[in-house]
């Protein structure tokens, strides 16, 4: 017997959608209602159904969500910033703690899988890295969080920070990271052997910020695409900022978008509000997969963000100069089966046999819910409601006569 079937919801494109579901999967989806014998309805109310938001970049190790406000405190240069940075957390909260409040607060808004980027060098150790992995735990099931060990201080520069990066893995992070091989850390070639070493031997994947600008940048992605494509990890290997790309001409762009491409590196924009970002559209049609993540959010490096992953989606499609429903859409992909295909998840998206996981919201198709990011969300993990959904869900559930 189906376990349950949602109508009068509308999909992605404002046409008529209805889900039946069973055993926690999608049984069936379209626009009819199934031919299937007695099941529980719930009625959705002419509500949006959209997958289950995927946040490709955060930062759960550094966020002052769940603590007091940390007014801004400007830094001259990145380890100024730092400095800062570490002088803040040192008085917050314990990380764990912190960690918990954010993911509670980016799982109401319909956040069911997000790659956090966590601090690992010579001075915290694995610490903070441990810290997340027991957050992790408390969400196992509802939010899927994979871990990339981050060299925030650099890695060659940083002495120590190499064979922190290989016991991180070991010990369970999914991703070893990367920053600025040039401008941080002065040694390019040596921080890429170091993070594409570990990355062979331990079956890692790899994401690497770059805020490298100009020629400078695009260089360093080239370099980045080859080692990709000489080590045979085309899928996993992301790029996260690449600001680069948005600095520099139509032919250099082009250039470095096919070696991307060939490579199979993807880039993760949050389309920062000062800076060149990388050309959403462009990529795309080059055939890069460009994903989207919130990054930063209310910590020492700035102070915004509440981790909606369709806020951030909106977001981007106003930097980038999204009109067209089509555009509009795509910011959305890049917040949803974008970011599933960098994290590799599997199983993920509105399609029979995948697990009936997504968020229902009060907006007649995709394009109108990235323009205005509606607040109301209620999520269903499995064809169960979460959170606030089991209130909506309770007064629009119709049992089967028995």
């Amino acid at each position: 017997m189906t376990d349950r079937v949602f109508i009068n919801a509308v999909g992605i494109d404002g046409n008529p959608l209805t889900l039946a579901v069973r055993d926690g999967r999608i049984l069936a989806i379209g626009a009819e209602p199934p031919a299937f014998g007695p099941a529980d309805t719930i009625d959705l109310r002419g509500h949006l159904v959209l997958p289950g938001f995927v946040d490709g970049h955060i930062h759960l190790d550094k966020s002052f969500v769940g603590d007091r406000w940390h007014p801004h405190r400007p830094a001259a240069t990145l380890r100024e910033r730092l400095a800062i940075e570490k002088r803040e957390l040192a008085g917050a909260p314990p990380i764990e703690a912190r960690a918990d409040a954010l993911i509670a607060q980016t799982a109401a808004f319909g956040t069911v899988a997000m790659r956090s980027h966590v601090d690992v060098d010579a001075t915290t150790g694995l610490a903070n890295l441990h810290a997340v992995m027991a957050a992790r735990e408390k969400w196992r099931g509802i939010v899927d969080i994979q871990l990339a060990a981050f060299p925030q201080a650099g890695v060659m520069s940083c002495p120590g920070t190499a064979q922190l990066l290989e016991a991180a893995v070991r010990e369970g992070a999914e991703v070893v990271g990367g920053i600025d091989p040039s401008t941080l850390d002065g040694d390019a070639d040596g921080q890429l052997d170091c993070v594409f070493g570990i990355a062979d031997r331990l079956g890692a994947k790899i994401d690497i910020h770059l805020h490298e600008p100009d020629m400078q940048g695009v260089a360093q992605l080239a370099r980045i695409a080859a080692r990709t494509r000489a080590l045979g990890l085309a899928g996993r290997v992301a790029v996260s900022h690449a600001y680069a790309l948005g600095d520099v001409g139509p032919k250099a762009l082009d250039e470095v978008a096919r070696k991307l491409a060939d490579a199979g590196v993807a880039i993760m924009t949050n389309a920062p509000g000062d800076r060149a970002f990388p050309p959403v559209l462009r990529l795309r049609a080059a055939g890069v997969r460009v994903f989207a993540g919130n990054d930063n959010i209310q910590d020492t490096w700035w102070p915004y963000g509440n981790g909606d992953m369709l806020q951030r989606a909106m977001l981007i499609g106003y930097r980038s100069g999204f009109y067209t429903d089509a555009d509009l859409s795509v910011a959305l992909d890049m917040a949803s089966h974008a970011g599933a295909a960098a994290l590799g998840l599997e199983g993920y998206g509105l399609r029979a046999g995948n697990d009936a996981t997504f968020v229902a919201l009060p907006a007649p198709n995709a394009a109108a819910a990235v323009a205005a990011a509606p607040a109301p969300r209620f999520l269903f993990r499995k064809g169960e409601p979460v959170g606030e959904a089991a209130a909506f869900a309770a007064g629009a559930v119709r049992r089967p006569a028995v």
